[in-house]
């Protein structure tokens, strides 16, 4: 085994060690330009504008997915609100016509008010706010005129006289329009 290790330094000896090192351009007109670094046959900085371009684009992208989803979740969280209000309302305009009805008992009116009191503050948190109607000028868009009456002093041409049933409006958006006679 001795032969055989002094065997393999002899020809580790004998061999010439090659250079391992990768050709350095021998002329000043061999070497890369400061502005143009290429490696492997592509120019690094133009890689670089390429991935950062495509970064800044998948950055951008990436914003206008955030935005548009946190959008959908409002306008989503605001149809859900609007479509549970739209079926409160006769509930509440029920209470209304039973807490304007006569009623012998105190204490079961006392109870209707209190109720009727609470779908009102339910509806205030929410920004449910009503149509405002009686004495107003008419506006398509936020009454429904089934009724036309006659103009008075009180209520001019074009002027809401009379409301048969209350609208309203969650923060800007109409749940539903006041039904209401226009003097004309």
């Amino acid at each position: 085994m001795n032969q055989d290790l002094e065997q393999a330094d002899d020809l580790q000896q004998d061999e010439p060690i090659e250079d391992t090192a990768p050709d350095t351009p021998e002329t000043e007109d061999e070497t890369p330009d400061d502005d143009a670094v290429v490696a492997d046959g592509i120019d690094l900085n133009e890689a670089l504008e390429e991935a950062n371009d495509r970064y800044l684009r998948l950055v951008a992208e990436f914003d206008n997915y955030r935005k548009r989803t946190a959008r959908e979740k409002l306008e989503t969280f605001g149809n859900a609100t609007s479509n549970v209000v739209e079926k409160l309302l006769p509930v509440i305009d029920n209470f209304e016509r039973a807490v304007e009805a006569p009623c012998t008992d105190e204490e079961y009116h006392k109870g209707v008010v209190m109720m009727l009191g609470q779908f009102q503050s339910f509806l205030e948190k929410l920004g449910v706010t009503e149509v405002p109607a009686l004495g107003e000028a008419f506006d398509p868009n936020l009454h429904n005129a089934i009724k036309q009456a006659e103009a008075t002093e009180a209520f001019p041409e074009g002027t809401v006289c009379e409301v048969f049933q209350k609208g309203y409006l969650l923060n800007d958006r109409l749940i539903r329009p006041a039904m209401v006679a226009v003097a004309g």
